[in-house]
């Protein structure tokens, strides 16, 4: 995959995510609609970057389709944040061919916007995933506490 179509898919997973906390959002309240409203936004600016830095290098940026077809329609606050989860995933999975660019611009928008994702993600849901093909961390093994 060239630079140019890791933009273009970057760019596509922004459209979808745009998308996606626009349904979160207005079928939530509360803090965790005030959490899908700012990622709303993060999506929005890191859409708009990427629409920029496509035109700079010469290319035509995709518009977003008129629907998508997402993984589930939240009608409840848990899976509202199970979207979401979904979300950031895919959109970190989008940046990830990026942040192997030869081009150092790229390279850095495209580690940043991972973390950005990341740390959305881990807001909704605190748990790390391993990465595919490594093991999974063990759980902790309790530990006898002394007894006074």
């Amino acid at each position: 995959m060239t630079a140019d179509q890791g933009l273009s898919a970057a760019l596509a997973a922004e459209h979808a995510a745009v998308y996606a906390y626009a349904v979160i959002g207005a079928r939530t309240t509360g803090d965790l609609r005030a959490t899908a409203t700012s990622a709303f936004n993060a999506h929005r600016a890191r859409r708009d970057q990427l629409r920029t830095l496509i035109i700079a290098r010469g290319g035509t940026p995709a518009e977003p389709d008129a629907t998508y077809r997402l993984p589930l329609t939240p009608s409840t606050a848990a899976q509202a944040v199970e979207l979401a989860v979904l979300v950031e995933r895919g959109v970190t999975a989008a940046y990830l061919e990026l942040a192997a660019s030869g081009d150092a611009t790229v390279r850095r928008m495209a580690a940043l916007a991972m973390q950005e994702c990341v740390t959305r993600s881990y807001g909704l849901r605190p748990a790390i995933e391993a990465f595919p093909g490594m093991p999974a961390r063990p759980a902790p093994t309790p530990t006898a506490t002394a007894s006074s």
